[in-house]
């Protein structure tokens, strides 16, 4: 009996995979010691899908199958501005983990450790900057990542929310900031 599903996932191929850890158990037994193997996994498509799984077994290879397999199921789309950096600054965190991300001029490249780098380079930013306060455990800093890029949002996003053209939106911050040396003369005056 085949079973038919509409599978809009991206071609095997295309995805890029980064292993960020592993982690080994022993479980201590009478004959000895039994190892077990638990992998942490990011999988992106380098053009704005990202997602992460884990897995768990008794050896390396099949703990990193089972966490690619669930990173492949848990992507998501994040917006980019122009393909290469993030819309905005954000702040994410897990547990005790926290990260500060933000978004940086082209030429800049990625600045984050282990785990937010591979994370980014999934996602297929070029430019950023990050800082990572509190845990470092790899589990709760790439949770932490996802929070803060789950939050991130396109101009095209808020001009919808607001029922507003997208020009209205990016346009205001032109205004504002030819505005800003008028209100200051004021000011001073």
């Amino acid at each position: 009996m085949a079973r038919y599903e509409k599978d809009n996932r991206q071609p095997e191929s295309d995805l890029i995979e980064k292993l960020v850890h592993i982690n080994r158990v022993a479980k201590v037994v009478k004959g000895g010691r039994r190892f077990g193997f638990a992998a942490l996994v990011v999988v992106g498509d380098g053009k704005g899908q990202v997602g992460f799984g884990k897995g768990k077994a008794r050896e390396v290879p099949e703990a990193i199958r089972k966490a690619t397999e669930e990173a492949k199921k848990s992507m998501v789309r994040i917006p980019l501005r122009e393909g290469r950096t993030l819309h905005h600054d954000i702040e994410g965190r897990h547990g005790a983990g926290k990260v500060v991300i933000r978004s940086a001029q082209a030429g800049t490249g990625i600045i984050a450790g282990g785990p937010m780098r591979a994370v980014f380079e999934a996602l297929g930013v070029q430019d950023v900057v990050t800082k990572s306060l509190g845990s470092s455990n790899p589990y709760n800093m790439v949770r932490g990542t996802f929070d803060a890029l789950k939050q991130q949002s396109s101009p095209r996003m808020i001009a919808a929310r607001r029922s507003k053209k997208v020009s209205e939106i990016v346009g205001r911050r032109g205004e504002r900031e030819a505005a800003a040396p008028e209100v200051a003369q004021e000011v001073t005056e």
